[in-house]
């Protein structure tokens, strides 16, 4: 007859899980949104991540998210109130310059922000 060999005391897992290093060199596009019929701008960042995601796809995914929150939420910021009065069709999206990393991209916006002065950034 076999015995059982197996050893009946309980074994824990006391490893803690691995946090994966957060990256800091993503890509991100700095873009300019134009109300083609009052030549009105944005000018935004979004991250360009993903297997496949190429600088031009970002873009038309968060236009399309813009144009999403001005249909669906009632929210009084300039872009919103621009895309509700004027259309999806009055505005494009054009790529101004890929940066490495969150806080530059937050820089270089914040900084075409202060010079261009785009009417639609006000809230």
């Amino acid at each position: 007859m076999l015995q059982n060999t197996k050893s009946t005391r309980n074994t824990v897992n006391t490893a803690k899980p691995v946090k994966r290093k957060r990256r800091q060199d993503c890509r991100h596009a700095v873009y300019a949104i134009e109300n083609i019929l009052t030549g009105q701008q944005y000018i935004g960042i979004t991250v360009c991540a993903g297997r496949g995601l190429t600088v031009a796809k970002a873009l038309r995914i968060r236009l399309q998210k813009h144009v999403r929150r001005a249909v669906t939420e009632a929210k009084a910021w300039s872009l919103c109130a621009s895309i509700r009065q004027y259309g999806e069709e009055a505005f494009v999206i054009t790529p101004l310059d890929v940066v490495k990393g969150r806080k530059a991209a937050h820089a270089y916006e914040r900084e075409l922000i202060r010079l261009q002065q785009p009417e639609l950034n006000v809230a």
